[in-house]
């Protein structure tokens, strides 16, 4: 009677065992299963928004192309005009936010004086000795020297384990400011403060303040950095009153400029309103799921032109640059 007992009690725990093996089983491919159908949805979800996006600078361009012959009634452009900074695109497969940006509102890399430079580097935070050294790396990096000569920042650069010189020449890139000597990825790239509120802050980086088409004289008043403006010596207050001022609709004249930047003395002058020819575009797009929800999901793209505004093309502008990954861009609601 024992035996018998044993082996029913046997059997049964074996049958206990084998279902809480087949349901570990069944719990992991449910798991694997939901995690596979998630990461499909979200790869779905990237890729419509990347043809969103592409979509959306398709249109702005276009828009660019118009100009601002057509107005609304409120005497607005109808379509685009120079000085816009925003444009707002929603397609049936989504919202779309395009940033025009004018290479005019960037500080020019390649010919910029070295104390302008060095201000722009101190208003980033860097520290004054570092932001110096800096400073000189970049000058000597777009200075010419003849051929054979090796400077002291070339001995720096040959003693590396990548062993190269300085191009001495000026930049083709701004991403060349990564390989010169004192340069790190949060100086150039930016990164994330801690704000009053535990909330994470973006604190620029000198990508967002310097371009190889930019400006040696004014700069767009719509698109200019904060960092920039505090760099050409405008003061707080005009500053706060420019960025909540575009942030409301563009400063589109020079009369409504004056008067925001009357205060600034010879810095003000140095803002005007509107670019030349060269143009960055971002767009960022969020495509809509079922129910009219929009995706979590956001990815932006950029691309840099020369727009032709005036004389006879075979077309109406040249793509410099393209980015298939651009940082996503704030102001699309969820």
């Amino acid at each position: 009677m024992k035996t018998t007992d044993t082996r029913r009690g046997a059997a049964l725990l074996a049958v206990l065992w084998l279902s809480a093996a087949l349901s570990a089983i069944a719990f992991t491919l449910a798991t694997t299963v939901r995690a596979e159908t998630e990461r499909t949805s979200t790869a779905a979800d990237g890729l419509r928004a990347y043809y969103l996006a592409e979509g959306a600078l398709e249109r702005a361009l276009l828009y660019m192309t118009y100009g601002s012959g057509v107005r609304n009634p409120d005497g607005t452009a109808r379509y685009w005009e120079n000085g816009q900074s925003y444009l707002h695109f929603d397609f049936p497969g989504g919202r779309t936010l395009v940033e025009v940006v004018p290479e005019t509102a960037k500080l020019n890399i390649n010919v910029c004086q070295p104390d302008e430079l060095l201000r722009l580097l101190m208003v980033l935070g860097v520290p004054p000795g570092r932001a110096g050294e800096i400073t000189a790396a970049i000058i000597d990096w777009r200075t010419f020297v003849p051929p054979g000569t090796i400077t002291p920042f070339d001995s720096l650069y040959l003693s590396s384990p990548s062993s190269f010189r300085a191009r001495h020449a000026s930049l083709g890139e701004t991403e060349e400011l990564l390989l010169v000597h004192g340069m790190t990825p949060e100086i150039y790239y930016g990164s994330y403060e801690r704000g009053p509120k535990g909330n994470l802050v973006p604190h620029p980086g000198l990508k967002d303040c310097v371009s190889v088409f930019g400006s040696m004289g004014s700069f767009d008043v719509n698109s200019i950095h904060p960092a920039l403006m505090q760099a050409l010596g405008l003061t707080p207050e005009t500053i706060h009153a420019i960025v909540l001022r575009r942030r409301i609709a563009p400063i589109r004249g020079a009369q409504e400029l004056m008067a925001l930047v009357q205060a600034s003395g010879p810095a003000g002058q140095r803002l005007r309103v509107g670019g030349n020819s060269i143009f960055t575009l971002r767009a960022t797009a969020r495509p809509v799921r079922a129910g009219g929800k929009l995706s979590d999901l956001a990815r932006s793209i950029g691309v840099t032109v020369q727009m032709h505004f005036i004389g006879t093309y075979d077309r109406p502008y040249d793509v410099l640059r393209w980015y298939d990954n651009a940082p996503v861009a704030e102001g699309l609601g969820r």
